[in-house]
């Protein structure tokens, strides 16, 4: 049982850099921000979970089902994330790339402390246990004396990959695209520095001065950190209704207003962007399927234009109603990992994938969310992400793009470093000679 308690904000921007900054103390914390971008399905404009009370840490096999048991034992709400290579607990998969991060495949856990904030309100949630706790707690956050910022020790950044091995690998996907294997993948390749000492939390405060996005998130487990600056929601379930928001199609920003203009038009009319985004639609539509009422699958919007601070972006919406027979980690099951981050057929598009990248992707485009304690959820896809392990002082971001039959190489490498710009600036404001290897 929780003890909920309203207080008023009078400068949410403030408040939220404080409660952020005064949950580093704490173990395990999951942040999550909308940084107050419109969106039909927002409820909260910031979340912050933090202090660990139970949890479920565990590799790929039989994950959803431990998962769903956590779930439905705990009937509260839980935090956490599912990594991309829990495909291999949904379909006959490995994962055999190398690995510098090692984050657990799932993990998720129960708070003590829960706060959601929404306009000048935050509603604040703690277990029974620790509410004698809410009034200090409270006081320290509202008179929080941030400490000096350590300095970043980065060594060079890397690149996985070069350039060449990229096209290479770009043209091998295109051939399994005129073979009929695939007709759509999406690519995507590692940068990374080795020895690498850095601030969490003020390099998540550069990266979100930066890249303004709805599905913001910043993770703590222990010594394993997400600085994520995803535009993307995964999956959002609000009673029976199930919603997803696959992003594809993409358009660098001009600082000129009427070349921005024009940029985003032409992504709005490009072929090529808008065939990757409708099959990724139809993808998504065939998952949704799997658990939802018949008939009850809808595409709500389809390629609507957004504008992000970084990049012009193509969006749809497709929702469904779910059976009353299903769990909500039953279409999570059956979804996962995104079709926006793996292709179709998706079974072959993973398997290529697993073949031609030299990364094992981990966290990386799979999802940060939560449940509450009725069964509704919200997941974004961990994109635009730093992720960071403190304990072997290893920092990596991946980036990828989609490759159909009208890709051309070295326009999607070109597109992989637009997307890397904003985690780039954060980590290393001026490039090496020899960043791509």
């Amino acid at each position: 049982m929780r003890t909920s308690q309203t207080h008023t904000i009078v400068n949410q921007n403030k408040f939220k850099k404080a409660l952020l900054a005064w949950a580093q103390q704490f173990s395990s914390l999951v942040w999550l921000d909308s940084n107050q971008f419109p969106s039909l399905y927002a409820e909260y404009d910031a979340i912050l979970a933090a202090e660990e009370f139970t949890a479920i840490k565990t590799d790929a096999f039989q994950a959803f089902e431990q998962l769903d048991e956590y779930q439905q034992t705990t009937k509260d709400w839980i935090f956490g994330y599912l990594s991309y290579d829990l495909k291999n607990d949904t379909e006959n998969l490995s994962s055999a790339n190398f690995d510098g991060l090692h984050f657990p495949e799932l993990y998720f856990f129960q708070p003590q402390k829960i706060f959601l904030i929404k306009g000048n309100e935050c509603e604040v949630l703690y277990l029974n246990i620790c509410a004698d706790e809410i009034e200090t707690d409270w006081d320290a956050i509202e008179n929080y004396k941030f400490p000096e910022a350590s300095e970043v020790h980065l060594s060079n950044l890397k690149s996985r990959i070069s350039k060449s091995t990229y096209l290479d690998k770009v043209a091998e996907i295109l051939s399994h695209i005129h073979r009929g294997d695939i007709y759509e993948m999406n690519f995507c390749q590692e940068f990374y520095a080795e020895n690498a000492k850095i601030n969490p939390l003020t390099a998540f405060e550069d990266l979100t001065a930066i890249s303004q996005t709805p599905f913001a998130s910043f993770c703590k487990f222990e010594d394993l950190y997400a600085l994520s600056a995803s535009p993307e929601r995964y999956l959002k379930k609000t009673g029976k209704k199930i919603i997803s928001q696959p992003i594809k199609g993409t358009a660098r920003r001009s600082d000129d207003a009427t070349e921005d203009k024009k940029l985003l038009k032409a992504l709005t009319e490009d072929q090529k962007e808008r065939s990757e985004n409708i099959m990724i639609v139809d993808l998504v539509r065939n998952d949704l399927s799997k658990t939802a009422e018949k008939g009850s699958v809808q595409v709500e919007k389809l390629c609507e234009p957004y504008s992000f601070k970084q990049v012009h972006q193509l969006i749809s919406t497709i929702t469904s109603n779910l059976q009353t027979s299903k769990t909500p980690v039953n279409v999570l099951q059956t979804t996962f990992p995104m079709g926006s981050m793996t292709g179709a057929p998706k079974v072959s598009a993973m398997q290529i994938i697993e073949a031609t990248e030299s990364t094992k992707r981990g966290l990386y485009s799979g999802a940060i969310g939560y449940f509450t304690p009725t069964g509704n959820f919200d997941f974004n896809v961990v994109i635009r992400s730093i992720l960071y392990n403190a304990k072997v002082n290893y920092v990596s971001y991946m980036v990828g793009s989609a490759i159909t039959e009208k890709s051309v190489p070295e326009k999607e490498f070109q597109e992989c470093l637009v997307k890397a710009q904003a985690l780039q600036k954060v980590l290393v404001p001026k490039l090496e000679s020899n960043y791509f290897g």
